[in-house]
């Protein structure tokens, strides 16, 4: 039956590609990926992390621009002081509200009028950010692009793979590419494709150290009777995303190294799921490595401890109670563990951190800024995004977290400098205390630490196939509720 399903799955597929194939317009060739222009920039030593951000917006004839359009690419030729006395102009007196994954976007507001106020003492302006809970900002920002003039102006999000195929593709959002920004990344906005980052957050492989459990291989998150507590990917989608990208051939190809590093004993473990998976992946169109993903992907979605949050999480592995235990969560949630007797930062260890792991450590994925395409404050909006991605200052709500990485590479080092992350587990005598805490930056997560970084385009193009195929899989009978 699963094989008459997938077959059904990928005809369907198919059949899709070649309706869209024949009304619309072949891809452009000379459109370069973010991942190229990093290569191109290589000259900077601290490249931004754009989390392969490769999916773009629909050109649009200069003639057929929006009005938020035809303001987002004057502001892109415009310094943030110049953005300033629009957003003054624009806004003073008024009320702006937003919407956003993260609630820290209320806490930068504030500090932008600050901004604004230095600029023009007698600028005021109210403000209310809003955070849909259970994923339903897709549904907000839908239902606000029908009006003519919307409620919310800009918004912070995430989810790369719903955000490409229910906002971008469809128009409700736009991305603004400031112009300090495009300079430190070495581009400009004309040349730059894809979505623009404020950060990437990393989930990271963490267990409990307190027992005799090891970890020494991304491999043994998934072997017998390890049931690592992870946020269930039906409530928090990227963790979905996660699992599309472990298909694309750099991934696939990292979890074929990682196989390759086990011992015999537990590769005889693994071989006939990686051997039972083959004739997937090759209906699939997966790569070469393909059936390691899908074979990684089944352990995983069939043996994962399901929760409804990373702080929960957090608080069970760093108890001194939870022997062996593991689970992938956001990094940054070491950072609010209150030490006790029976609580501590040292009872667990981030897998990717220690001698001789091999395999991926963990993955990222970003938080992306957009305006809505009928935004009633535009340019306040434009001035509020190059704010936030090109002074510590904006980035502070975010900077304060360790693995969490703004994508500019200059506010990445001011806020290092400020808050230290590198050394966030010594304390006031000088004494690494905490060494989970040392996070060890994007530039080695993205290298020796393996993570995994999400790809919109790649989500969106794998979502119904890779999908379809997840949700076959059944769940960890035990998981909690």
């Amino acid at each position: 039956m699963k094989k008459q399903i997938l077959s059904a799955v990928l005809i369907s597929t198919m059949l899709a590609a070649t309706l869209a194939g024949c009304g619309s317009k072949a891809a452009d060739p000379t459109t370069a990926a973010p991942a190229a222009q990093t290569e191109a920039a290589k000259g900077e030593e601290t490249k931004a992390p754009e989390a392969e951000a490769k999916a773009e917006e629909p050109k649009v004839d200069d003639a057929n621009l929006s009005e938020v359009e035809k303001i987002i690419k004057e502001a892109e030729t415009m310094s943030m002081e110049e953005l300033a006395k629009k957003a003054i102009e624009e806004s003073n007196g008024k009320t702006f509200y937003g919407v956003g994954n993260s609630s820290r976007g209320k806490t930068a507001l504030p500090l932008f009028i600050e901004y604004l106020q230095s600029v023009d003492p007698s600028y005021t302006m109210e403000y209310e950010w809003q955070q849909p809970k259970n994923n339903k900002i897709f549904e907000q920002l839908s239902a606000d692009s029908l009006k003519s003039s919307g409620t919310f102006a800009m918004t912070l999000i995430q989810d790369g793979n719903q955000i490409e195929s229910k906002m971008v593709q469809t128009g409700i959002l736009k991305t603004f590419i400031p112009k300090e920004w495009a300079d430190a990344n070495g581009t400009t906005a004309d040349a730059y494709t894809g979505f623009l980052p404020l950060q990437t957050l990393n989930k990271v492989f963490m267990y409990n150290s307190t027992g005799n459990a090891e970890f020494n291989n991304c491999w043994d998150f998934v072997a017998e009777g390890v049931h690592p507590l992870y946020m269930d990917i039906d409530s928090e989608v990227v963790g979905k995303n996660f699992l599309y990208m472990l298909t694309e051939d750099t991934y696939a190809g990292w979890l074929k190294e990682a196989y390759d590093a086990l011992d015999s004993s537990k590769q005889a473990y693994f071989k006939p799921v990686v051997d039972e998976m083959a004739t997937d992946a090759q209906d699939l169109g997966l790569g070469e490595n393909g059936a390691y993903a899908l074979a990684w992907i089944k352990l995983w979605v069939e043996n994962y401890n399901e929760q409804t949050d990373d702080g929960p999480i957090c608080n069970t592995l760093v108890s001194k109670t939870a022997t062996d235990q593991c689970g992938l969560l956001v990094y940054s949630k070491l950072r609010s563990v209150e030490e006790s007797s029976e609580v501590s930062v040292n009872n667990i260890k981030v897998a990717a951190y220690q001698d001789g792991y091999k395999g991926i450590g963990g993955y990222g994925y970003c938080h992306y800024l957009f305006l809505t395409n009928n935004s009633p404050l535009p340019w306040t909006s434009c001035a509020f995004i190059a704010y936030m991605t090109n002074t510590a200052d904006g980035f502070s709500a975010w900077g304060k977290d360790m693995g969490g990485y703004s994508s500019n590479p200059t506010v990445m080092e001011e806020t290092e400098k400020i808050y230290g992350h590198s050394k966030g587990g010594y304390n006031d005598k000088g004494e690494n205390e905490f060494d989970s805490k040392n996070d060890r930056g994007y530039e080695w997560w993205t290298t020796d630490g393996e993570l995994v970084l999400e790809d919109p385009e790649y989500c969106a193009d794998v979502s119904f196939t890779v999908g379809s195929w997840i949700e076959l899989l059944t769940k960890y009978s035990d998981s909690a509720q």
